[in-house]
């Protein structure tokens, strides 16, 4: 009897008895700890799975929230590439207008420049340079007719006098032009000398320009300056006249350099299409020369323009920083 467990089952028929072998007794305790030990696995097992579940839930919500933040710095990201892309070809499409009408630029100043080897800020220096030194010696130098709507009544050079009937030499140009017609400062200048008369050269006025150079106007009517005035080019000088030894209304008009007389001509046709011509008309100014000293202030002037510039872009980022 040792060996074996009796198991008594009581109900409304009476009371039954079971009898198991200690073996089989220690089978089902066995079983029963293992069922429990599964059970309480089980249950922990679940609740890591369901904290495991949770944390993978949050790290979804996270990294959909990171997805839609990337998508959205990728859309703008396009957005910027395309108005790159735009800001760069129409700066390409600045950049060769100007390369464009510098080369037309450069065909009037009669450059030769190779477009492909050579820089174009190099190339816009240089016809920065040349064409702002043209225009300094157009303002500066006499050039161009005094007078409008008039004709050359008699040239520069020998000829009968219409007055006296002698030979003399004729140092001048004169405009066949009616009495009161307006006066026109060919170059910037101050006024030299008003001399009011009745002989010779009549009412006489003269300008001192730039570098050497001298215009004077005869026979006037009347002076529209006074000595001393400072005078840009194209302003009111004088009015044509019939003043002193004269034949008939009109202006005699002359442009002397260091007091030697020059031919009128060959600066009334001078301007910026033909600009080079008068070097080789007018021998006695030694234009290179002038050239040089012009450029070189012509340059230092850009510079300091540019240095200006550039210090006031530099002032204005400052303020707005």
């Amino acid at each position: 009897m040792k060996d074996r467990v009796v198991i008594s089952i009581s109900s409304a028929k009476g009371t039954k008895e079971f009898n198991l072998s200690k073996w089989v007794a220690r089978s089902l305790r066995g079983l029963g700890v293992a069922v429990f030990s599964g059970l309480v696995g089980a249950g922990v097992s679940i609740y890591y799975l369901m904290d495991e579940v949770d944390f993978a839930k949050n790290k979804q919500v996270e990294l959909e929230s990171k997805s839609n933040s990337l998508i959205e710095e990728v859309e703008n990201l396009q957005e910027l590439k395309v108005n790159l892309e735009t800001d760069l070809l129409e700066r390409e499409e600045r950049i060769t207008f100007v390369s464009d009408r510098l080369g037309e630029l450069e065909r009037v100043l009669g450059f030769e420049v190779d477009e492909v080897g050579e820089e174009l800020e190099s190339r816009l220096d240089a016809a920065a340079i040349t064409s702002s030194v043209r225009t300094v010696m157009l303002t500066q130098i006499p050039n161009g007719a005094p007078v409008m709507d008039s004709y050359i009544s008699s040239g520069f050079g020998k000829r009968k006098h219409p007055v006296s009937g002698k030979f003399r030499m004729h140092r001048g140009t004169d405009f066949g032009v009616n009495i009161g017609t307006p006066i026109y400062a060919p170059a910037d200048g101050v006024i030299e000398v008003t001399r009011p008369s009745n002989k010779g050269s009549g009412n006489y006025l003269r300008m001192q320009h730039s570098y050497g150079f001298t215009s004077s106007y005869s026979h006037l009517q009347k002076f529209a300056v006074k000595s001393g005035d400072f005078v840009r080019k194209g302003d009111l000088i004088a009015y044509s006249g019939n003043s002193g030894l004269s034949s008939g209304p009109h202006l005699h008009y002359e442009i002397r350099f260091v007091g030697r007389a020059l031919n009128p001509y060959d600066f009334i046709k001078w301007d910026m299409d033909n600009f080079e011509t008068i070097f080789a008309k007018v021998k006695t100014v030694h234009w290179d020369s002038l050239v040089n000293r012009v450029e070189e202030g012509v340059s230092k002037h850009l510079q300091l323009s540019s240095q200006y510039v550039a210090r006031t872009d530099d002032d204005s980022a400052t303020n707005i920083n």
